[in-house]
């Protein structure tokens, strides 16, 4: 983990430092990036009331480190502001409905297609962070890619890279909302940018679309209820009432940001890293299903769909081949699964083979 250093060198004009920083942002490889305070009083409380409700399902760790998440200096003592940057992921969203819409195929999250953005996007802003200390001698920073408790979305919409939408997600009108983030925290008293507006008017489509009707409210998500949270991050039996929702979706869920209208200005990315991987992208269930731990393991290896563990990736696709047409493939497949030794595996598989049957 990096060392918090303290600035020991009088720093260039702020004004010119900062612009000097987001040239150097971009020629890291990241699209899109601000410079916010540190001051997230309304999202704090926004958070407190969020878990008070349980909305965070199992996910005891967004609790875990207190006011931390939405106190940078607490985090990071020294920190007075905050650089947020994006890097695109964009894909064809007409595959994706495509892929959505062919039961028999498995549908992954766009964003999980290719090789774990984490890695590659911590590498970028650490040479990025290096770069600056080379430019102007050590100074206070601490690099984050979804790695420490950071309300990653709130600095970025206050750094002006977008507005945080009713799905919860982040969309920049001029880029949708098909890009990653990530943060380096400063002590460097730069000038911060004007945050992002809120462009989501009367529009609900992301609400109205959603399979599990998870987004109980604009800017409200019930974790409990939606199908990322479900396929990555429960364990145990997913609700029966919810698997025939989840329809073919085995690793997480695009349809709110699909639908969202200002995706249409999404940039496409054509990031090596980012391209598909195990043809994710245009598998069957019916293959997925049949993977050995052995192979999911070498599959997954620096891939995002690792986090879920093989016995829930077998858990999901169980589910999703519940909801497949019924096939003597897709019988023969679950029927495979029937006796293996994991209970919760076997109770999903028992639930599909019901499904076939009635």
């Amino acid at each position: 983990m990096p060392r918090f250093y303290t600035c020991s060198v009088e720093i260039p004009d702020p004004a010119t430092l900062a612009t000097q920083l987001k040239a150097l942002a971009a020629e890291a490889g990241f699209q899109r990036f601000g410079i916010s305070g540190v001051d997230l009083g309304e999202d704090e409380a926004h958070l407190r009331d969020w878990l008070a409700q349980g909305l965070n399902g199992s996910m005891e760790w967004m609790a875990r480190h207190g006011d931390k998440r939405s106190r940078p200096p607490e985090l990071v003592p020294g920190t007075v502001r905050v650089l947020s940057v994006g890097m695109d992921y964009g894909r064809d969203a007409d595959e994706a409905w495509a892929n959505l819409r062919a039961g028999e195929r498995a549908y992954v999250a766009r964003y999980a297609l290719g090789r774990d953005y984490h890695k590659l996007m911590r590498q970028r802003l650490q040479r990025l962070a290096d770069r600056i200390a080379a430019e102007i001698g050590p100074f206070g920073h601490r690099v984050f890619v979804d790695s420490a408790p950071v309300l990653e979305r709130a600095l970025a919409r206050n750094a002006g890279l977008g507005w945080i939408g009713k799905h919860t997600c982040l969309i920049d009108k001029d880029g949708g909302s098909w890009f990653f983030l990530g943060e380096i925290y400063l002590d460097l008293p730069l000038p911060v940018d004007a945050p992002a507006g809120n462009h989501c008017g009367t529009c609900r489509r992301c609400i109205d679309v959603c399979p599990t009707q998870a987004i109980t409210a604009p800017y409200r998500l019930d974790a409990r209820r939606c199908i990322s949270y479900l396929t990555i991050e429960h364990e145990g039996a997913i609700d029966p009432e919810l698997r025939p929702l989840i329809g073919n979706r085995i690793f997480g869920c695009d349809d709110c940001q699909l639908v969202c209208p200002w995706n249409k200005f999404a940039k496409r990315s054509d990031e090596p890293d980012f391209r598909g991987r195990n043809d994710l992208d245009r598998a069957t269930l019916v293959q997925l299903f049949a993977w050995t731990e052995e192979e999911f393991m070498q599959r997954s290896e620096g891939s995002a769909i690792r986090r879920s563990g093989y016995q829930r990736w077998l858990r999901n696709i169980a589910v999703a081949l519940g909801n497949a047409p019924t096939s003597a493939e897709v019988l023969a497949a679950l029927q495979s699964r029937r006796d293996i030794e994991d209970p919760v595996v076997r109770e999903h598989v028992e639930w599909a083979l019901a499904r076939h049957h009635a």
